[in-house]
Order: C-alpha cells, then sequence, then structure tokens
C-alpha cells in the first residue's frame, strides 16, 4: 500500500528533529565526540564528566529551548496568516513583540522612569529580571488588543490596530535610546538579537509549559481555522463563532510570542517562513495536518539556525537573527514565486 504524502512528510520531519537535536547538542565551541553525545542521551553519562556537566547544563537545555521556539513561533505564524489571510503576517504582527521590547527597554534604559522603577521594584534582577519586564510587557499588548477588538468587527482593521501599537511601542523605544548610556543600548541590543542560549532548566519551567498551551489551542482551533480559509462569511454560515476563534487565536499567539520573547528576544523570520514551508512539503492546506507539520518544521530549521548561529570549528557566536533572516528570506520569496494561492493570502 503506497504511503499519503502527508504520512511521509510527517514521520520524515520527526526523524529531522531527534536527528537536528542530536546534532545541536553535540555541536559548541567545545568538541564533543558524537558517540559521547549518543552515550549521553542514552546513558546519562557522557564518559567525561566534564562533557557531562556541559551537555545537561548547557547544551540540552539550549536544544530544548529552540525545539520550542521554533515549534511556537511555526504555529502562531501559521495562526496569524490563516486569521488574517496575509502571507506576510507573523507571530508579532499584533505588536507583542514590540511590547515585549518595550518591558525590556524600560527594565534595562529606563531605570530612572516610574515603569523601570515599578520593574525593579518586583525584586528580581538579573537575566530573570529581563525576561519579567518582556512578558508583563507582552501581557500588557495582548490586553489592549484583546479590549480594543471587542469593537473591531473586521481583521484588516485589528491588524490595523496591531501594527499602530507595534509602531507606537517602537517609538518610545527609540526614546529611551535616544537618552540611556552606551553600556545599556548594548545590553539591549544584544536581547533583541534573539538567542536560544542561555536558559536554565528553571527558565524551561516557564516557557514549555506557555508554548504547550499555544500549541494545543491551535490544534483546537484547526477545524474552525479550516473553515476561516473560506472567508468569515462562510465560516460563520458553518457555525463558527468567528468572534470567539478569532480571540482565541490571538491570545494562543501572544502566549507563545510572548514567552519566546520574553526568553529569547525577538526571533525573526521563522513565525513567517516555517508555515510556507510547511504548506509546499504538505502539498496541504489541512490545518489538522498543518499544526503538527509546523511544530516538527519549526523544532527542526530552528535547531538548524542554532547549530550554524554556534560557527562550528570556532569560538565565535553569530547572533541567531542573522541566520534565520539569511534561510526565512529566501523561503518567503521562493514560497510566494511558485504559489499564487500563497501570494493570495488564501493557503
Amino acid at each position: 500500500m503506497r504511503l499519503q504524502r502527508p504520512t511521509v512528510v510527517l514521520a520524515g520531519l520527526a526523524v529531522l528533529t531527534v536527528g537536528s537535536a542530536v546534532l545541536a547538542i553535540g555541536v559548541g565551541s567545545a568538541s564533543i565526540p558524537p558517540s559521547a553525545t549518543l552515550r549521553y542521551l542514552t546513558t546519562g553519562d557522557a564518559g567525561d564528566p566534564t562533557w557531562t556537566v556541559l551537555l545537561a547544563q548547557v547544551r540540552l537545555p539550549r536544544a530544548i529551548t529552540a525545539i520550542l521556539a521554533g515549534a511556537g513561533l511555526a504555529v502562531a505564524g501559521l495562526l496569524m496568516q490563516t486569521l488574517f489571510a496575509n502571507p506576510l503576517a507573523d507571530p508579532y504582527i499584533l505588536g507583542v513583540s514590540s511590547g515585549a521590547g518595550l518591558g525590556v527597554a524600560l527594565s534595562v534604559l529606563g531605570t530612572g522612569t516610574t515603569a523601570g522603577a515599578f520593574v525593579a521594584g518586583l525584586g528580581v534582577s538579573g537575566r530573570f529580571r529581563t525576561v519579567v519586564a518582556a512578558g508583563l510587557g507582552a501581557l500588557a499588548i495582548l490586553a489592549l488588543v484583546l479590549v480594543l477588538g471587542r469593537w473591531v468587527r473586521s481583521v484588516v482593521a485589528l491588524l490595523i490596530i496591531g501594527v499602530m501599537i507595534g509602531a507606537a511601542s517602537g517609538a518610545l523605544v527609540a526614546l529611551l535610546l535616544a537618552f540611556s548610556d552606551p553600556a545599556r543600548i548594548q545590553k539591549f541590543v544584544l536581547w533583541g538579537l534573539g538567542s536560544v542560549g542561555g536558559t536554565s532548566w528553571q527558565d524551561l519551567l516557564f516557557l514549555a509549559p506557555a508554548v504547550l498551551v499555544g500549541v494545543v489551542m491551535a490544534g483546537w482551533l484547526s477545524p474552525s481555522l479550516n473553515a476561516l480559509l473560506l472567508g468569515e462569511t462562510y465560516a460563520a454560515s458553518m457555525g463558527v463563532g468567528v468572534r470567539r476563534i478569532r480571540a482565541s487565536a490571538i491570545v494562543a499567539t501572544a502566549v507563545i510570542a510572548g514567552a519566546v520573547t520574553a526568553f529569547c528576544g525577538p526571533i525573526a523570520f521563522l513565525g513567517i517562513a516555517i508555515p510556507h514551508l510547511t504548506r509546499l512539503a504538505l502539498g496541504r492546506a489541512d490545518h489538522r495536518l498543518l499544526v503538527p507539520a509546523a511544530v516538527l518544521m519549526g523544532a527542526v530549521v530552528c535547531q538548524l539556525c542554532a547549530v550554524l548561529a554556534q560557527l562550528p570549528g570556532s569560538d565565535g557566536v553569530l547572533p541567531l537573527n542573522v541566520v534565520t533572516a539569511a534561510i526565512g528570506a529566501p523561503v518567503v520569496v521562493i514560497a510566494l514565486l511558485r504559489s499564487r494561492t500563497l501570494a493570495a493570502g488564501a493557503a
């Protein structure tokens, strides 16, 4: 019996996810033999105490973070592209990333401001302070979008509102940058370049549930999203609660994008490119297949980007967004050139 294309694609992506995880765990500034990496994954002991500690405390959390970030952003991008019927929509289109960036800017750059004092007064410091500030900023923007969305019937109007909120947040960040000292500016810029490194097991206790909740919500929304492909009027005629689905998709996207941005910074292009790659691989627009395929595709691509960012064989490290942009931009262009349906935003 001949296997159907979706089955082959999903099985292949599952194998690639495992393979890329092994590669991501084994690659870094310190050389660890593949046999030692596989031994650690199967027994918990790499054969050398230094290698075991490095794999357990640095590389395994980094690989899991890449899986969560890639899978989450891919699903969130798929939700936004379907909701707005726009092939260029991404998880940050409603300003969630800008809100997180504003929160970090107030924390890092706005020490003398009331908002900066509020973040400092939460009793957290260091990297976790940045994470808390980003989460609060993303939450504030989500609340604002949901409130405004109650008076907006058109998704186009909601999209414009999100873009304007993002622009306003960006303007406030630029104002803070203009009056900050270079050391603080550098810290903020480094956060904005994106990274899946530096996460700990404690960080993953917060990141993993947030991403999983968003992905589960996307899977639950899949039948309704299929109806939305033919327009909101058709979906409503089929008994779909369009406003409820819209709000649920926005919440799922914001939860994922807010959590990933808080811990990894604003990772660019994955949320745009991965949904297109997934559609091209499956050859279908059924969200019951697209959601799990996007999870696996996002995990594979983000892990490979993280590996390339490590510059294997050297001591240097590239910003993650440099790699994702180099891969994501051509993917979006090729996808749009190959498919008129994608260019129209209907798939």
